[in-house]
């Protein structure tokens, strides 16, 4: 039998986006993969929900916040590759053939893509170069994002003991614990996302993009980041 690659997609309210998420899901190249599509929910009210389980997403209802959602989609989870992808970012063609063309040659039991970040046509000048920085510090050697699709075997992920339930930097968290472990593997693919966050508030966004990571090892609570940040999801 083909191996399992759970894909755990964590929402909350994301009619608007899941759409284009799932239809890159649905156009992917041809691969190895039986794909078991987890929606980890934090208690949307809109269409977020019926969307998934069109999709044929297994739903799970967990606490608000990405951390928790992705933890309890992990635990749902029975595939011996497990991949956290936002509910705003689309992968490329080719993701899915790529994950398991990484994972079959080289050691490591873990890896990522570089980002490209979408602005709309009303985003100005200074919110684009912002941008630019972030998908910038996605194809260097810094801790990856989650918005980076990040993926790993279903032994790291436990070896690990997961992602931290916590309401912010969950990803740079269980990241720097798998770096402990193995290597993360950067395919040259881009995945992408919205770039959202930045055109609503592009200076506070990008110091928290660079600044976040650094505070967290200087054992800034995650709660204490979440207020900084402006969100609890």
């Amino acid at each position: 039998m083909p191996p399992i690659l759970s894909i755990i997609i964590p929402a909350l309210n994301e009619e608007s986006a899941l759409p284009a998420t799932l239809a890159a899901l649905a156009a992917q190249a041809p691969h190895p993969w039986r794909v078991e599509l987890i929606l980890a929910d934090g208690g949307s009210t809109d269409r977020t929900v019926e969307l998934a389980g069109a999709a044929g997403a297994a739903v799970v209802i967990a606490n608000p916040g990405r951390g928790p959602q992705m933890r309890a989609g992990a635990a749902a989870a029975t595939g011996e590759v497990l991949m956290f992808l936002h509910a705003d970012v689309c992968l490329p063609p080719t993701a899915l053939a790529a994950v398991s063309n990484a994972l079959e040659a080289a050691e490591a039991c873990a890896g990522c893509f570089a980002v490209v970040h979408q602005c709309s046509t009303a985003a100005s000048p200074l919110t684009r170069r912002f941008i630019r920085l972030a998908d910038k510090r996605s194809r260097t050697r810094a801790l990856p994002y989650g918005d980076q699709a990040l993926f790993c075997t279903r032994v790291m992920y436990d070896q690990v003991n997961g992602i931290p339930a916590v309401p912010l930097m969950e990803d740079v968290a269980f990241a720097r614990a798998l770096q402990q472990h193995t290597e993360i593997v950067r395919l040259p693919l881009a995945v992408v996302t919205s770039a959202r966050r930045f055109e609503k508030r592009p200076i506070r966004t990008t110091l928290c993009w660079w600044t976040f990571p650094l505070l967290a090892r200087w054992g800034v609570k995650p709660k204490t980041l979440a207020k900084l940040y402006g969100r609890s999801n």
